[in-house]
């Protein structure tokens, strides 16, 4: 005898995807009748206030501020150039790969720096 073609699993999952068609057919029918009666629902829009958070109410128009088109920069930040020279101990060098770390002695803090960028020969201390 010849076993069946049908599994448990394939009736499972046919039964599963007729339920969602269905349940996705009555929620169309049911937009559809309130779009015809002209019953917008407020759930489905959502605004969002000057902090960022989604709210169901629309923002205030007295408290919308004004930008002006200059203050906004399109495109990367420029490079500066900077003609000081940073002076400091070197705390880590790759002869290898030539580049290494420089900590400035006033404020502390550790720049970056390629050989290509130092005129002196350098060594690590």
């Amino acid at each position: 005898m010849a076993k069946s073609q049908q599994t448990f699993n394939k009736l499972e999952r046919e039964k599963n995807k007729a339920k969602k068609r269905e349940e996705k057919r009555k929620k169309m029918q049911a937009r559809k009748d309130a779009r015809e009666r002209g019953d917008l629902k407020q759930e489905e829009f959502v605004y969002v206030d000057h902090l960022g958070n989604f709210t169901d109410t629309p923002p205030d128009p007295a408290e919308k501020e004004e930008i002006k088109l200059e203050s906004i920069n399109l495109g990367a930040a420029k490079n500066q150039d900077f003609d000081e020279k940073i002076q400091g101990k070197v705390t880590f060098y790759d002869n290898e790969k030539g580049f290494g770390f420089i900590k400035n002695m006033t404020s502390q803090e550790s720049y970056f720096f390629h050989f290509s960028e130092c005129k002196d020969t350098l060594a690590q201390g």
